[in-house]
């Protein structure tokens, strides 16, 4: 299984395409620079009033298939 880092920083209004599912995948760069798609329904249960912020790991299968999403970190409130 190979895992990848991203840092989303996604506003609410950005995000209500995503959640009303007229756009089906979201496209982020991980911390390495490479480019990653996956469903963006997966990130439903990580909005709140202030979007999607974060630092999340997402797992892929051998055949590049979504498997698992979790958030490492969430933005430090200064």
């Amino acid at each position: 299984m190979q895992k990848v880092t991203v840092r989303l920083n996604i506003s609410p209004e950005r995000f209500q395409a995503y959640y009303q599912g007229v756009v089906e995948h979201a496209v982020a760069t991980t911390i390495d620079g490479r480019t990653v798609r996956f469903p963006a329904r997966v990130l439903r249960p990580f909005l709140s009033y202030q979007g999607i912020q974060g630092t999340f790991d997402i797992a892929f299968d051998a055949n590049m298939k979504f498997q698992s999403i979790c958030r490492t970190a969430r933005p430090s409130s200064s």
